[in-house]
């Protein structure tokens, strides 16, 4: 295994660098005034120094980085690390500056690996250009959608259309007006094989029957600056049969195959806002005085800049690992890799955001850092992509196998 970025990566590491230091961090403040002052507060996606920075990043080659195709930056996935770590620095706005945001990578993703010629004409060029946004609707309030053979929604083929009836819930981008299709997961055929059952099909907003229930809050955070999470019902919404991605009973399929790499971007942008974390509390800890000497002068302070040090040093290798392994063996080969980083970057990242909100004291609490919205953001991904308890029973199961097979191998 080899980790160092070859001259291209070098490259745009270098650019990205530069661009969210100087372009995107500055201007994030503006980014939260700009949203908040719009007459829709959900539209974040029209704030005017995003269509500046997006500029900016475009006429440097920064766009559509996660993308390994030909439509986007043709990165292999231990090539995109680095990019999306520098990216989680300014979460709530250097993903999207880049159109590498969250859940439309994995809806470019979807479209371009299963999607027909006119869906991508459709969807996925607008998508790729980042003229519209998107959403996935898999969750729902009624199951428990960590079996996402669970799911009740269902999509039932009338003539040429599709009828599509169902609640859905934590719905990522929802709430942003631009946000022009979903791709909805759903049954087809509740008596075939379990994992068969499941249909994707795609849904414009304006859709007669598409309700936008409400927004959701995590933490007390409605995450409007990120397009918010909804609650929705479609109500008999017919679309076109032309509108199936892929092919009846491959929604299960399709899922896992969008799944995988959305959780190693998850956690390679986690990298980054520890990253910051730790510089929050290594400043704070030199700068601020407490019963005569700064904090970073008291033992406890130490040992925790050490142990955020060391933990974040670690969960990198073990991201780094699991892109190259997806990369030379896929990601199938690669699925205990992508099991284990999901467990471990919540875990970790949130145990540095805890200490840097303790080394700051009440403000670490406040609204004025970012650190206690990040911390609200990271606790997610213990249930998003599926929580920390599914992926530990699988990773315990394969090592139970084959440790299994390995003693009966050497008896």
């Amino acid at each position: 295994m080899d980790f160092a970025p070859d001259p291209r990566v070098a490259e745009l590491t270098a650019s990205l660098a530069d661009l969210v230091a100087n372009h995107v961090a500055p201007a994030e403040q503006r980014f939260v005034e700009e949203v908040g002052a719009l007459e829709d507060r959900w539209a974040w996606s029209r704030a005017p120094v995003l269509a500046e920075l997006r500029t900016e990043a475009r006429s440097r080659g920064l766009w559509n980085l996660f993308l390994p195709g030909e439509e986007g930056a043709g990165l292999t996935n231990l090539q995109y690390a680095p990019l999306a770590e520098l990216t989680g620095r300014v979460v709530r706005l250097a993903p999207a500056v880049v159109n590498c945001a969250a859940p439309d990578t994995g809806n470019m993703e979807v479209l371009s690996m299963f999607g027909s010629p006119e869906q991508q004409e459709r969807w996925l060029e607008p998508l790729l250009d980042g003229r519209i946004r998107s959403a996935f609707a898999m969750t729902e309030p009624g199951v428990a959608s960590s079996d996402a053979t669970n799911i009740e929604t269902r999509i039932v083929r009338d003539g040429d259309e599709y009828v599509i009836s169902g609640r859905k819930w934590w719905i990522t981008g929802a709430m942003n007006p631009d946000c022009e299709v979903f791709i909805v997961m759903g049954k087809t055929d509740p008596e075939a094989h379990r994992h068969r059952q499941q249909s994707m099909v795609l849904v414009p907003r304006d859709a007669p029957g598409v309700e936008i229930v409400r927004g959701m809050e995590v933490y007390g955070y409605d995450d409007h600056d990120h397009g918010g999470h909804a609650e929705m019902v479609f109500h008999d919404v017919r679309v076109p049969a032309a509108n199936l991605v892929g092919e009846e009973g491959q929604g299960f399929a399709i899922a896992q195959a969008r799944l995988g790499p959305g959780r190693i971007h998850h956690c390679m942008r986690s990298i980054g806002v520890a990253e910051r974390a730790i510089e929050a509390m290594c400043e704070r800890a030199a700068d601020r005085v407490a019963f005569g000497s700064p904090l970073a002068d008291k033992g406890v302070v130490r040992d925790w800049i050490a142990e955020s040090r060391v933990r974040l040093e670690q969960l990198r290798l073990l991201v780094l690992k699991a892109a190259w392994l997806m990369d030379t063996v896929g990601n199938r080969g690669a699925h205990t890799e992508i099991q284990a980083i999901k467990i471990a970057t919540p875990a970790t990242v949130q145990w540095i955001l805890d200490k840097a909100i303790q080394v700051h004291g009440a403000a670490g609490l406040s609204q004025d850092l970012g650190l206690a919205e990040a911390y609200a953001g990271i606790r997610t991904l213990r249930f998003a992509d599926g929580p920390d308890e599914v992926h530990k029973d699988a990773l315990a199961r394969h090592e139970l196998r084959r440790q299994a097979e390995r003693r009966a191998g050497g008896a």
